[in-house]
């Protein structure tokens, strides 16, 4: 038996050098949702972050989102398959906030399909509520369910429940 312990996990913020494991991450888990091209600029400008929980050089998880005025648009978040339902969703959507949070962002919101159980439940669990429904917004005819939170009240319900 080894006794060498392996390297954590390592959250990080993404940049244009992450391109090619974002794409690759994408395909995998959101089926293509996006193109180099998109994932390029989500990776470049300035008011947009990207946070990805690696394991070595492998992207495992990625959380992204735009910051406007001060709220948070989360564009995607996706897990390689093979690691889903292991926290690893959470982890990079609660960085993302975090990060947000300390650029200024009071609130945050996005879009999730109806029909997607095991996103909605993250969601949820990390805070957000739904505030409306977008009728047949994807491509396949699912509606979206439109999620608002309150990042300021996030932390305090954060310091509470660690009290």
């Amino acid at each position: 038996m080894s006794t060498e312990t392996e390297p954590p996990l390592q959250l990080q913020l993404l940049t244009p050098a992450n391109l090619e494991a974002c794409f690759k991450l994408d395909q995998a888990a959101l089926n293509g949702l996006w193109s180099r091209q998109q994932w390029q600029r989500e990776l470049q400008e300035q008011q947009r972050l990207c946070i990805g929980l690696l394991d070595n050089e492998e992207l495992l998880a990625v959380a992204c989102g735009w910051l406007v005025v001060d709220e948070l648009q989360i564009t995607a978040v996706a897990v390689t398959p093979q690691q889903r339902r292991a926290g690893l969703g959470h982890r990079v959507l609660q960085e993302l906030l975090s990060q947000a949070r300390q650029l200024g962002a009071s609130r945050a919101t996005l879009e999730v399909s109806a029909s997607n159980k095991a996103a909605a439940g993250l969601y949820a669990r990390s805070g957000f509520a739904t505030a409306g429904i977008r009728r047949g917004y994807y491509r396949n005819g699912d509606d979206a369910l439109i999620q608002w939170m309150s990042l300021r009240d996030t932390e305090g319900v954060r310091i509470a429940d660690h009290s």
